[in-house]
């Protein structure tokens, strides 16, 4: 026990002097992986790591100028996660992560992961959508206060259709793998995923006897820089009526040198809007991410949703937001927010400004 807490303190003692941005940019691992195996911590024994544990929360504040909120949320908890993660036989990843919102809990993932090979990986139980890059987030490294709007309505984390507050995960089985490494700098020419899932997000069983499809294909011509397509098709079961999910997306990305570039495109079609009627939907975003100093990083985000693929239903957001990460464990967010929105009657333009802190243990 001694020589844990030994180890313990001394490996805090050096992540102080670690830079100051040192980040990971998916936080279940299922966007391209390096080809080099994931080093979880000391080997428990032949057969297992030991589990490594840890977490953050982010809190959040909250002021808007549009009528008939009353200035906004004022002070709110965004979230407060936990997790494990680990390895057995080598070959087998884990990982269980929970979620307080508030007085809300729930299981956010638990999945284990086969892992041999860089071509081909098998994932089952709980995990995150293969639905555009910025789902594959952790929050940490979006960039924003927020994900973008198609992220929230069409990748699952708060959806259009009504499971709302799902994370942009489901339950289900994936099959991915990176493909052809270009021998100037190892990178792979070609990653892909295949998902088979239950249709009902997170903690939720299969409603009916079809299964949610779910998939993408991404290039990385250059290092850093990954081109990728999506598709997503199945149905999800409300009050005992099935709404269809009929959804693309095209996609971009390039991080290099701390500069991030990302512009997503998603279309959604054949859903039960509102639950009046069919309709479609749609919607854009664009980041750019600027290195300022080795702690300041600006983003700028421009973000559009069309509830129904028309101008007249786009709500519009033009953001500025520079990130101060003091330390790797240790970053504020100031966010200042320009919203366009046509579908409110009254008060269309408004402003609103976030400020969020993040730590990590």
């Amino acid at each position: 026990m001694r020589t844990i807490l030994l180890c313990t303190l001394l490996a805090g003692m050096a992540a102080l002097a670690l830079p100051a941005r040192a980040e990971e940019t998916s936080e279940t691992q299922s966007a391209p992986a390096p080809a080099e195996k994931r080093v979880f911590g000391k080997k428990l024994s032949d057969f297992a790591s030991t589990p490594k544990f840890g977490g953050y929360f982010i809190g959040k504040y909250t002021l808007s100028d549009q009528q008939g909120i009353h200035g906004g949320d004022g002070l709110s908890q965004r979230l407060i996660r936990a997790y494990v993660d680990g390895t057995i036989l080598g070959d087998f990843k884990y990982r269980v992560q929970v979620q307080v919102n508030n007085s809300a809990f729930h299981m956010k993932d638990y999945f284990v992961e086969w892992s041999r090979w860089p071509e081909l990986a098998v994932k089952v139980g709980q995990f995150k959508r293969a639905f555009l890059f910025e789902n594959q987030y952790n929050p940490w490294n979006v960039g924003a206060g927020d994900f973008a709007q198609i992220t929230r309505k069409l990748a699952g984390i708060g959806d259009k259709d009504g499971n709302v507050g799902n994370g942009g995960r489901d339950q289900g089985v994936q099959v991915q793998g990176d493909l052809f490494p270009v021998s100037s700098d190892g990178h792979r020419l070609i990653h892909y995923q295949f998902q088979m899932m239950n249709g009902q997000g997170i903690n939720s069983g299969d409603a009916n006897r079809r299964k949610d499809f779910i998939g993408t294909l991404q290039v990385q011509p250059v290092k850093d820089l990954y081109i990728g397509v999506f598709g997503w098709t199945g149905d999800y079961v409300k009050d005992g009526v099935a709404i269809n999910r009929n959804r693309w997306a095209a996609s971009v990305k390039y991080e290099h040198n701390d500069w991030t570039v990302r512009a997503e495109y998603a279309h959604s079609k054949g859903l039960l809007a509102n639950y009046a009627g069919k309709g479609k939907s749609d919607g854009w975003y664009a980041t750019l991410g600027v290195p300022c100093t080795p702690w300041l990083k600006v983003y700028g985000v421009y973000d559009v949703y069309r509830s129904s693929r028309t101008w007249a239903t786009a709500r519009s957001v033009y953001s500025i937001v520079p990130n101060v990460q003091l330390h790797k464990n240790l970053l504020f967010q100031l966010q200042y927010n320009y919203v366009h929105d046509r579908n409110q009657s009254g008060d269309q333009d408004y402003n609103e400004l976030w400020a969020e802190v993040y730590v990590r243990f």
